[in-house]
């Protein structure tokens, strides 16, 4: 695998899905995913969690940023859609535990999983709200007793990477952070149409559908794109 740093955030240049997969499995990683804005408001904090780890370019932000590095074939691998990859490629094969969301949610992706991966194997699932240390302790001896091959959390950064790297201090296995990818593949939440996602305007299309929610983080990232046109990241 090729790696590049942007602004201190060491990022994954895949050329495929597959390539990254390939990787992960092989070493039992966290995927974390990165864009303009994890790499342009990094934080100490927030770049020794994804150096630490495997961060991969989610957003069109971090694939620019990896072109104008000079890496030409790297590709945009949405974690909403990577994890997916993950369950049809090893669903057959490997075991996954599901953590985040509300429970309507949790419970929905599980439904929907079971009807289109009849054999997948859920060995537990539950919601993303942990309401004390009893509950994480818990939380965190379900993982080393159940030793599912996936783990995938949807809480949120940096809570969720947190949260993974102890789960993987006491079992080793592929976890991956989802944020509000349990949403988008229930319904709760709407991704942009087909065409704007080819285009690279996915961000554009969800300012336009959630401007009171998203305008102000992204003039809080403009710099990025500056630095990017300015080839100073």
């Amino acid at each position: 695998m090729v790696w590049e740093m942007l602004n201190g955030v060491k990022t994954a240049v895949p050329n495929s899905r597959e390539e990254l997969l390939e990787y992960v499995f092989e070493n039992k990683n966290i995927l974390v995913a990165v864009n303009a804005e994890k790499i342009h408001h990094a934080t100490d904090l927030s770049k020794e969690i994804i150096n630490r780890n495997v961060g991969y370019p989610d957003g069109v932000g971090a694939v620019w940023a990896l072109n104008r590095k000079g890496h030409k074939n790297v590709q945009k691998i949405p974690g909403c859609e990577l994890w997916l990859d993950i369950v049809a490629k090893y669903h057959d094969t490997k075991s996954f535990f599901l953590m985040g969301g509300e429970d309507a949610v949790i419970n929905k992706t599980v439904e929907l999983l079971k009807l289109q991966f009849p054999n997948i194997n859920l060995v537990g699932y539950r919601n993303g709200f942990l309401k004390d240390q009893k509950d994480k302790e818990d939380l965190l001896e379900e993982i080393a007793l159940k030793r599912p091959d996936v783990v995938f959390v949807a809480m949120g950064s940096p809570r969720q990477e947190l949260l993974m790297e102890e789960m993987a201090k006491l079992h080793p296995a592929v976890y991956q952070g989802l944020g509000g990818s349990f949403d988008v593949f229930t319904g709760k939440v709407n991704r942009a149409p087909q065409w704007w996602i080819k285009n690279g305007l996915e961000g554009v299309y969800r300012t336009m559908k959630e401007p009171k929610k998203r305008v102000m983080r992204d003039i809080r990232v403009l710099p990025f794109f500056m630095k990017l046109i300015l080839n100073q990241l």
